[in-house]
């Protein structure tokens, strides 16, 4: 296949050169790693890379095609996308399409280039940043000075971006044992079938919905979904928040849900070097001791003290996850056991499923609401 010749041009001047996978064109965007090995075409479609242009560890990329089931929203996420060698067939009997015809027909631009290690080690040693890639701009120089006019995800309101516009119900496997009303900031098509598994007719909402939208519904519990952007950005999610640890409704969050929980008890985040994405990340559980391998998709974290529990508006509470790589907060819960989130992905698509008991202790949650 003839490729035309592309370039990643990043904020601080470094040049890679390869040849185009996809589309052509030129994107801009925040530029990660993600380690995962598998589920490539989840991690296209997770409206958490949203704003990102994600280069790939793993050196072959779409042995398996693209079909038409495994996708985490309704289209391709990412802003550009990075792999070493994209593989010259799909070979899955579930494939419908290969991977570059789908980044074609989206309108996703690509590039397919030796240097993703040295990428990847220099993202590593810098720190995500601002990049670009093209196939239609020659002068490395021209496309940096686009790249240093583009926007930082420091500050970035994303979740308006990737949200459901409007209400709709995922209705419960078998017999509906709970209502619970899932705040949509990104959510992964997976998370409410997580739950709808367990019995749970799941309301998802739009980003921007506030308390009283959430507690309109009488849930028996409220769910705030992983997302892309700043959560620092997101006040009016963290104002909704409020009002439902208020109402004292069973809470659970994922990933910028997490991030949310923390501002919403006063908390704050920050902004990881290059952050965790992959489905590899150990996390240990502080009252088990349980060491997990998670998934991971996130770039910024929450700052809450170690050392033991502290005080919030809702009670005390503490840090109840640990990442073992670099010790950042991987889970906050509330002592009394109403509210809690972690930073990675239990629902797990394409894996692992360590953390997949995570929904039944939501379910276990809203047992006890309904008991008292």
């Amino acid at each position: 296949m003839n490729r035309p010749p592309a370039i990643l041009v990043l904020e601080d001047g470094r040049v890679f050169r390869g040849v185009g996978f996809g589309a052509e064109g030129e994107t801009f965007g925040e530029m990660v790693f993600n380690t995962g090995m598998t589920g490539y075409q989840e991690t296209l479609t997770d409206p958490s890379y949203a704003g990102q242009i994600v280069a790939m560890t793993a050196p072959h990329i779409g042995n398996t095609g693209v079909n038409d089931e495994d996708p985490e929203s309704g289209r391709i996420q990412v802003a550009g996308y990075v792999v070493r060698e994209p593989s010259r067939i799909a070979s899955s009997w579930r494939h419908r399409r290969t991977l570059e015809e789908e980044l074609k027909a989206q309108g996703v631009v690509g590039i397919a280039m030796p240097g993703t290690r040295a990428l990847t080690r220099h993202l590593r040693e810098r720190g995500a940043m601002r990049g670009a890639v093209s196939t239609v701009e020659t002068d490395p120089d021209a496309l940096l000075e686009r790249v240093l006019a583009s926007p930082s995800m420091e500050g970035a309101d994303l979740a308006r971006t990737v949200t459901t516009p409007e209400p709709y119900v995922v209705p419960a496997r078998g017999a509906k044992r709970y209502t619970v009303a899932a705040v949509d900031l990104g959510v992964k098509a997976m998370t409410p079938r997580r739950m709808a598994e367990r019995g749970c007719e799941v309301h998802v909402l739009p980003a921007t919905s506030t308390a009283a939208d959430i507690l309109a519904l009488d849930p028996d519990g409220v769910f705030f979904s992983n997302g892309p952007g700043d959560p620092a950005a997101t006040g009016y999610a963290v104002t909704a928040l409020r009002g439902v640890l208020e109402a004292d409704v069973p809470f659970f969050g994922i990933c910028l849900g997490n991030q949310i929980f923390g501002r919403a008890l006063g908390l704050g985040t920050y902004k990881l070097r290059f952050g965790h994405r992959g489905i590899n990340q150990p996390v240990r559980d502080r009252a088990t001791g349980r060491v997990e391998i998670s998934a991971h998709n996130h770039g910024f974290a929450v700052d809450a003290p170690l050392d033991g529990p502290f005080d919030t508006p809702y009670g005390p509470a503490e840090v109840s996850h640990v990442n073992l790589n670099d010790g950042c907060v991987e889970g906050l819960r509330l002592l009394s056991g109403r509210a809690f989130s972690v930073q990675f992905h239990p629902e797990a698509a394409a894996g692992p499923h360590d953390s997949t008991g995570l929904f039944d202790r939501f379910c276990e949650l809203m047992d006890g609401r309904a008991r008292g």
